[in-house]
């Protein structure tokens, strides 16, 4: 298997391995919020340059979005690990939820109907 074909109940295992061989502990939870917000905030910048109307800086060019989106998803499995998520399990229950909620939502909404 590689790791593009990871499933989410394995990457949390493959994290928290990790964690405790390599990163000694986690940090704790409020301390990984934070980084969450961090590493959202560099995603967005990569975002807002790449695909809205702000231009790079020389500091930006050396960013990977796609390196970015890891950073964001490596830290929410660090704090669904801290405090017992199974991200699969709730993914699929959000998944069921917004089918539900949003089973004719978007179809009426009518800022959808000309993209």
């Amino acid at each position: 298997m590689t790791m593009a074909d990871i499933t989410l109940n394995e990457a949390q295992q493959e994290v928290d391995k990790w964690i405790k061989t390599i990163g000694v502990k986690y940090f704790d939870e409020l301390t990984n919020l934070g980084i969450l917000m961090e590493e959202v905030g560099e995603l967005s910048r990569i975002m807002v340059r790449t695909y809205g109307q702000q231009s790079f800086k020389e500091s930006d060019k050396n960013h990977d979005m796609a390196d970015e989106m890891a950073d964001v998803l490596w830290v929410l499995i660090c704090l669904a690990n801290q405090t017992g998520v199974n991200l699969a399990d709730a993914l699929q229950k959000n998944i069921s939820k917004k089918t539900l909620r949003d089973a004719e939502r978007h179809d009426n909404n009518e800022k959808l109907k000309n993209r």
